[in-house]
C-alpha cells in the first residue's frame, strides 16, 4: 500500500463503532448484536464548500470544531441504534416493568370474557406494540442526549469560564490584589484540573471505557495506514495508541493557547479583567481565535516530527493515556472496516 498523506484520515470512537473521515467520504462501522459489521457511508457537506473563506487558516479551526461536534452527535445516535444499545435500554426497562405487567394481566372479577389481556394479544398486535415502544424509546433517548448536549455547553461555560474568573476575583480580593499578575495562570490551571479530573472520572464507567477502547483502535489503525502497512489485525495491534492529531490533544491544546492569549490580554489591558462579566465576554470572543491557533498547531504536529512539535504534542499525548485504552481484536476489525472505506483513490488527496 502506498503511503498516504498523514492528514487525510481522521476518526471518532462511538458506541460499539468508529467513524472515519477521509478527504472524499465519511464511513461509519458498527458492531451489531449478532457479531456482524454494519458499514455505512454518511453524507457530509462542509460549509467551507459554499464559503471558501471559512477554510482559511485560523478561521477553519472553529468551523471544523463545530462541524465535528454536529457530525459526531449524529454518528453517536446512529451507532447507538445500529449496535442494539437502544434495544438494551428497552430490555432493561422491560425487566423493571415485568412484575407490574404480570400483576396487571391476572384476571379480575370485573374482566369480561370478550376482553384480551396483553398475554393473549395476537403476534401482530405485540409486534406493533413493541415497535411503537422502541420508536418511543429512540425518541426519548434522542431527546435526552440533545438535552445533555445543551446542559454540557452550559456547564462548560460555567466551569471553564465563569467559575475560574469568579474564584480568582475572590482570592485576589482577599489578598488585596497581590496575585493580579497571575490571573490567567490561575484560571488556566484550574480549567485544566477540571477537564482532566472529569475525563479521569468518566473513564471509570464501563460503557465509556469501551468507547475509549474503540478510540485506541481508531488511533492504531490510522498509525498502521500512515506507516504504509497492510491493514490487518496483526499489523494494527502492534501500533501505538497515542496520536498527535487526536481530538483530545486538540481540546487540551486549546486550553493551553487560551492561557497564553488571556495572559497577554490581562497584562496589556488589566481593565478588562475587573468585572467578571466583562472578562467572561472577552474570553468568549477569544474562542474562535483560540480554536484557530490550536487547530493549526495540531496540524503542524501531525505533519512534522521534531523537538518543537513533540513539546507541543506532549500534554495531549499524556492525556491520551486516559482517553484511549488497548482494544481487542473485534474492535480493531471495526476500525479497519471504517478506515478501508475512506482511503482516497488519489494518494495526494488532502482536504482534512
Amino acid at each position: 500500500m502506498a503511503k498516504q498523506k498523514i492528514t487525510s484520515i481522521g476518526g471518532q470512537a462511538l458506541i460499539e463503532g468508529i467513524l472515519m473521515k477521509g478527504p472524499e467520504r465519511t464511513a461509519l462501522a458498527v458492531r451489531r448484536k449478532d457479531g456482524s459489521i454494519d458499514l455505512s457511508t454518511l453524507q457530509t457537506h462542509s460549509v467551507k464548500e459554499r464559503f471558501p473563506v471559512l477554510g482559511w487558516p485560523l478561521v477553519r479551526g472553529i468551523v471544523n470544531l463545530v462541524e465535528s461536534l454536529i457530525q459526531g452527535y449524529r454518528a453517536m445516535m446512529l451507532s447507538a441504534e445500529k449496535s442494539g444499545y437502544l434495544d438494551e435500554l428497552d430490555e432493561t426497562d422491560d425487566k423493571k416493568k415485568a412484575p407490574e405487567a404480570e400483576a396487571e394481566n391476572e384476571p379480575t372479577a370485573t374482566e369480561t370474557p370478550g376482553e384480551l389481556t396483553d398475554s393473549a394479544k395476537t403476534p401482530e398486535k405485540k409486534t406493533e406494540s413493541k415497535n411503537a415502544a422502541t420508536s418511543q424509546k429512540s425518541g426519548l433517548v434522542t431527546g435526552v442526549m440533545a438535552a445533555a448536549v445543551v446542559l454540557a455547553v452550559v456547564l462548560c461555560l460555567a466551569l471553564f469560564i465563569y467559575l475560574p474568573a469568579l474564584l480568582f476575583n475572590l482570592l485576589n480580593g482577599a489578598l488585596h490584589g497581590a496575585v493580579t499578575p497571575f490571573r490567567s495562570l490561575f484560571e488556566g490551571l484550574l480549567k485544566m484540573a477540571i477537564f482532566v479530573g472529569y475525563v479521569a472520572a468518566v473513564s471509570q464507567m464501563k460503557d465509556i471505557r469501551r468507547v475509549f477502547q474503540y478510540h485506541g483502535a481508531e488511533h492504531k489503525s490510522i498509525f498502521c495506514y500512515e506507516a504504509g502497512e497492510a491493514l490487518t489485525v496483526e499489523n494494527v495491534r502492534r501500533q501505538r495508541r497515542f496520536h498527535p492529531r487526536c481530538g483530545t490533544s486538540f481540546l487540551l491544546l486549546i486550553l493551553i493557547v487560551s492561557i497564553l492569549l488571556s495572559s497577554v490580554l490581562a497584562i496589556a489591558f488589566p481593565v478588562l479583567t475587573k468585572p467578571v462579566w466583562l472578562w467572561v465576554i472577552v474570553k468568549l470572543l477569544l474562542v474562535p481565535l483560540v480554536c484557530g491557533i490550536g487547530y493549526e498547531l495540531i496540524r503542524v504536529c501531525g505533519r512534522h516530527d521534531n523537538p518543537v512539535t513533540r513539546i507541543i504534542a506532549a500534554p495531549g499525548l499524556w492525556l491520551q493515556r486516559i482517553t484511549t485504552k488497548e482494544p481487542d481484536d473485534s474492535m480493531i476489525e471495526i476500525a479497519i472496516a471504517a478506515l478501508t472505506d475512506v482511503i482516497p483513490a488519489d494518494p495526494d488527496a488532502d482536504r482534512w
